[in-house]
């Protein structure tokens, strides 16, 4: 089983993010959800922009790292939308790094290093009408190109958001697809 650290939206650790990481963990693995946002959740992409740019958006990133626990063997680092910069990051350029899994967003390699890592598969989620997704996904085609440990999943529809069960975004039927691919990479970590 997996040991997952998986990082929240801009609207913060919602109820929903909160059972996403609960279906994980219903497979077995251990899921680590740090909360960026120190208990505070936002209506909206907007608000939760706000509140992370009068904290500062580093500062919030780094809160996620800062609070996870030595892990036994490894991190399969995953983030949701804003969440992905950190987790993209830590698969990036950490030697612990057993996998990642980027939902919602994607961002360019060379952000966080000259090619992503041979040894940490990834798979990357979004909606192929989603208006965020759509500005990641040229960076997401190029990063499952660059490497045969990537794989790239595209549903159909524009929700921004949509596995997290407590916002309108919600798509369940897209969301059982997703489960079922990320329960399937993590068997073969």
């Amino acid at each position: 089983m997996a040991e997952i650290a998986l990082f929240h939206h801009i609207q913060g650790l919602t109820d929903g993010v909160a059972a996403f990481a609960e279906e994980l963990r219903s497979s077995g693995h251990t899921v680590h959800a740090p909360d960026m946002f120190e208990g505070h959740t936002f209506a909206s992409i907007e608000e939760g922009f706000a509140y992370a740019g009068e904290v500062g958006f580093d500062t919030i990133r780094q809160r996620g790292p800062a609070s996870l626990p030595t892990p036994d063997g490894g991190f399969v680092y995953a983030g949701i939308s804003f969440g992905v910069a950190t987790a993209q990051n830590l698969a990036q350029t950490s030697n612990d790094a057993r996998g990642a899994l980027l939902f919602d967003a994607c961002l360019p390699v060379s952000e966080f290093g000259s090619a992503w890592p041979a040894s940490v598969p990834v798979q990357i989620h979004g909606r192929e009408d989603d208006e965020f997704f759509q500005e990641d996904l040229p960076s997401a085609r190029e990063l499952a190109d660059s490497t045969a440990s990537a794989e790239l999943f595209v549903y159909p529809g524009d929700g921004h958001l949509f596995l997290d069960s407590s916002l309108d975004a919600y798509d369940p039927k897209a969301t059982a697809v997703l489960l079922e691919r990320v329960r399937g990479f993590l068997a073969d970590i």
